[in-house]
């Protein structure tokens, strides 16, 4: 498979890249060059900007897959210019796509957040993330009908992942793991190598692309399980610790990827294998803010 990657060179799309050179694909990388740029010198890399698309007027892809997709205009500008020239458009998108935040349940049919009145679709906040992945998907719908897929996560475990290295960094040097959230609170993540498999496969409409619900106590159990003499998890919550809201959002149906060929591995593998990388001399990306 001819493969365009938009970004792949940092936490998840490091894994994407991974799996496809794995799978023996021809990968082509479309990004600024900035991160991490001497990463897989076998595949072709092509610099641009998200905001001047115009270095890939040339050239067609089986697939492409979005990781950088942040900016409605940007996400338009890809949209428009690879409309012709690709047979399939893979969008990296969030759970924070969706209305209600309470219901459990919830499969990729129920209501999405709507757009603010008068905000600019060429600015980025946090308060935009959520609207702008549902306006980009509704604009790749729009352009792609059934060649688009959207790809919806909320916590990505792994290397070169930010999500849960406080818990793997404590565990590799021997500190007490903390949590902020109550021990009954839910949660769902999906370990970065399952998702980047994943994104790889033949894929039309949205998914959930999320491990099965569980408490954080069940979590923190299985992590703890994989270093000898773990310290037990300080739960006491601190205003300066991250804490879980939104019930309904760790609790989303994610049968439709399991049926398209979601594979998962337990959380012990993944604690073991982030654990290990950490040990190694790695460290997690901050998480951002």
């Amino acid at each position: 498979m001819r493969l365009l990657v938009l970004g792949g060179t940092k936490n998840l799309g490091r894994h994407v890249v991974e799996a496809a050179l794995r799978a023996d694909h021809e990968v082509t990388l479309f990004n600024r060059g900035l991160t991490n740029p001497g990463l897989f010198p076998s595949v072709q890399h092509v610099v641009g900007d998200r905001a001047d698309p115009s270095a890939l007027s040339v050239g067609s892809w089986d697939r492409v897959i979005d990781m950088s997709g942040f900016l409605v205009r940007d996400v338009r500008l890809s949209a428009e210019l690879l409309r012709d020239r690709v047979g399939q458009y893979t969008f990296m998108s969030s759970i924070a796509v969706y209305a209600d935040k309470a219901t459990p349940g919830q499969d990729e049919f129920g209501p999405l957040v709507p757009w603010p009145v008068g905000a600019p679709d060429n600015e980025f906040t946090m308060d935009l993330y959520g609207p702008s992945k549902v306006r980009c998907e509704s604009l790749l719908a729009a352009t792609f009908g059934s060649r688009a897929a959207c790809v919806r996560s909320g916590f990505v475990v792994g290397p070169y992942n930010p999500d849960f290295g406080n818990w793997g960094t404590a565990l590799a040097h021997g500190t007490q793991m903390e949590c902020a959230a109550l021990p009954t609170q839910p949660v769902q993540y999906v370990d970065a190598r399952d998702l980047a498999e994943f994104l790889l496969r033949d894929l039309s409409g949205p998914f959930n692309v999320v491990g099965s619900s569980r408490t954080m106590a069940e979590v923190a159990a299985a992590w703890r399980s994989v270093v000898p003499d773990a310290l037990p998890v300080d739960w006491e919550p601190a205003v300066d610790r991250f804490h879980l809201e939104d019930d309904g959002l760790f609790r989303l149906d994610n049968g439709r990827a399991l049926e398209s060929g979601l594979q998962l591995r337990t959380d012990a593998e993944s604690a073991r294998d982030f654990v290990a990388w950490i040990r190694d001399g790695n460290l997690p990306p901050d998480p951002p803010h």
